[in-house]
């Protein structure tokens, strides 16, 4: 396939090109031609903007993960435009690029995450099936994670009517060269660990290798579309959560992390760790995905025991 990946440098991006650019003609929308190819290899053609396209003709799918990182630095107004613009520019770029095309891509794959079901408790088995429109119904308040992803939602779901179309919602991505599970390490491995607020939010896990391994099942199975969980089948809660990674690294994990902490040193940034959901991968189960690291304790074990993961 000739395939057309946004955000191929990232910590998901690089996995996927590495397991794609074997088989497959790869085109990488990057603005920094040096660090990708310091990042990827040299092999892959590189596109600078996606105003150099009049079409997507020449590709059979496109693979859409851009997006500014949402917990790198606390939300001000400006970093809250960019993780939005990010996202949602490129998406409604790529939109316009599909209507435009006289033979489109076969697929579209676009990014979003479980932000989107803003937070709930174990009592709540949240699946593609619920119903997002509650937060208008009941009157709840429309945190910035759910309104990031539902318009980036929206932008990708207009291309239904041209090709075929898969929304991820990716849960936290665990690995050791990037992502949250990077920055949890160093006080967990100094003994500085622990339970986070209250520790009864939920955290909807992933293996890096499983998230990837999504996106191809999906890039290859003609039936799906829609909407797909991409979180392993068994969330935990941050006490959970907590407990296994201290194990794992033979590490103490007794200073908790108390929420009015965390909201003066984070302000509006520490929903993200303060508040938290039980997202189950309904649709890629009912597909016939099988994840290879369905409990945390196991995919913990396996990154551990790998130092070049």
């Amino acid at each position: 396939m000739r395939i057309l990946i946004t955000g191929g440098t990232g910590f998901i991006g690089k996995a996927l090109v590495k397991a794609l650019e074997e088989e497959h003609q790869l085109t990488l929308l990057t603005r920094s031609a040096g660090k990708a190819h310091l990042i990827v290899g040299n092999q892959h053609k590189l596109l600078g903007n996606l105003g150099a396209l009049a079409n997507l003709d020449g590709f059979d799918a496109v693979i859409n993960l851009a997006g500014e990182p949402i917990a790198d630095k606390r939300w001000s107004l400006d970093v809250k435009q960019k993780i939005c613009d990010s996202r949602w520019d490129i998406t409604a770029r790529l939109a316009k690029l599909f209507e435009a095309s006289k033979t489109p891509p076969k697929v579209f794959i676009s990014g979003s995450a479980i932000g989107i079901y803003g937070d709930h408790d174990k009592q709540e088995h949240l699946d593609e099936s619920f119903d997002l429109a509650h937060f208008k119904d009941t009157g709840e308040e429309e945190k910035f994670p759910h309104s990031v992803c539902a318009k980036w939602e929206e932008l990708a779901l207009q291309c239904q009517e041209i090709t075929r179309v898969c929304i991820i919602r990716i849960g936290l991505v665990l690995g050791l060269n990037g992502g949250a599970l990077k920055k949890m390490l160093l006080p967990f491995k100094l003994g500085a660990g622990g339970v986070v607020g209250s520790g009864k939010q939920g955290m909807s896990w992933i293996h890096r290798e499983d998230l990837i391994a999504i996106i191809l099942f999906l890039l290859n199975n003609e039936q799906c579309q829609g909407i797909y969980n991409a979180t392993a089948p068994n969330p935990v809660s941050n006490r959970e959560f907590t407990n296994a990674l201290g194990t794992a690294l033979s590490r103490p994990t007794l200073l908790p992390m108390p929420a009015p902490v965390l909201n003066l040193a984070l302000g509006e940034m520490s929903q993200l760790l303060l508040e938290g959901q039980y997202v189950y991968p309904e649709r890629l189960t009912q597909v016939g995905f099988s994840f290879h690291y369905t409990h945390l304790d196991d995919a913990l074990t396996n990154l551990f025991g790998a130092s070049t993961s």
